[in-house]
């Protein structure tokens, strides 16, 4: 069978997961229960119950220490293909795993310095397709991984999957925000891993492109983390909501260093201004909660508390 994309063709296996027995999902749920509010380990999203969207394309993360899988969710369009589809279809590796290689790196120097326990988690917020949650699984890492658009939850589902990490990832088809209640995102076509709150934020890079709203409901991090779960790395990448995250955070950015040491965030300006906050905005926030380190790195910024 071939999948025609554009002027590409390629074989593919539609692929029916079975996402674990129903024994391993207890236990997951009692797992998941020590490192969330109980109230929220009834809400994880039921991978098992999920159905399969289109055809899988795995590929294989490499260029890091620990390799791993994702399902690409966005293949772009005939006019516009994904880059890292094309790259797939001339068998390169995948395009600049950045943001995997840079988890990877975290981690490793908090176990090194004592602070990325084994009862520690990594919180991804806009967990995207899972390059920095299954960089981090890959470690061993529990992940608590947050993903507002369905399109790429289902793929974050094939990832748990084929990295066989469903005692490890614990998944929210879920928005966060500083406060509880319902957000809008406007969902873009061909590009997913750009959709936004703000409507203009969205289509900065790729005006072109159609934009469809869809309601999600949203949550905070103080209301889903315990205080009782040390939380190794935070990690958000939210298209410019990134302030109103940590807004919802105040208790878990309070802790002391051993309990919440680093926090790294997208740091784009334009898409920062389009939802009302600035990036010095963000660093004064988070200074008065202990982060007295805060570097910029490409598009991203590192804030820890104490010495790194």
């Amino acid at each position: 069978m071939l999948y025609r994309f554009g002027p590409f063709a390629m074989p593919y296996t539609l692929c029916s997961f079975q996402r674990g027995s129903i024994s391993n999902m207890t236990s997951q749920k009692e797992s998941l229960e020590r490192f969330t509010t109980r109230s929220f380990a009834d809400v994880e999203f039921d991978c098992r119950a999920a159905p399969q969207i289109g055809p899988v394309v795995a590929h294989r993360v490499e260029k890091v220490n620990h390799s791993f899988f994702i399902s690409i969710a966005d293949m772009g369009t005939s006019e516009k293909p994904n880059r890292n589809f094309q790259r797939i279809l001339k068998g390169k590796l995948f395009q600049k795993p950045a943001i995997s290689e840079t988890v990877q790196k975290i981690l490793y120097t908090l176990k090194a310095n004592g602070l990325g326990t084994r009862d520690s988690i990594v919180v991804d917020v806009g967990a995207n397709v899972g390059m920095a949650t299954f960089a981090a699984a890959a470690m061993g890492f529990r992940v608590i991984a947050f993903e507002p658009i369905l399109e790429n939850v289902h793929k974050l589902c094939d990832g748990i999957y084929l990295n066989r990490v469903n005692s490890l990832v614990h998944l929210y088809h879920l928005a966060v925000s500083s406060a509880p209640g319902q957000v809008i995102m406007h969902k873009v076509i061909g590009r997913l891993d750009n959709s936004a709150v703000s409507a203009t934020g969205a289509t900065l890079a790729f005006k072109a492109n159609e934009v469809i709203p869809v309601t999600v409901k949203s949550v905070t991090l103080d209301s889903v983390i315990p205080t009782s779960t040390a939380v190794a790395l935070l990690k958000i990448d939210v298209q410019g909501w990134e302030y109103h995250v940590l807004k919802g955070a105040t208790k878990l950015l309070s802790r002391p260093a051993h309990e919440a040491p680093y926090v790294i965030y997208e740091e784009d300006e334009r898409l920062l201004k389009e939802s009302n906050s600035t990036s010095e905005q963000i660093l004064q926030f988070l200074k008065s909660h202990g982060y007295n380190q805060c570097i910029k790195d490409g598009g991203d910024r590192h804030c820890f508390k104490g010495k790194r």
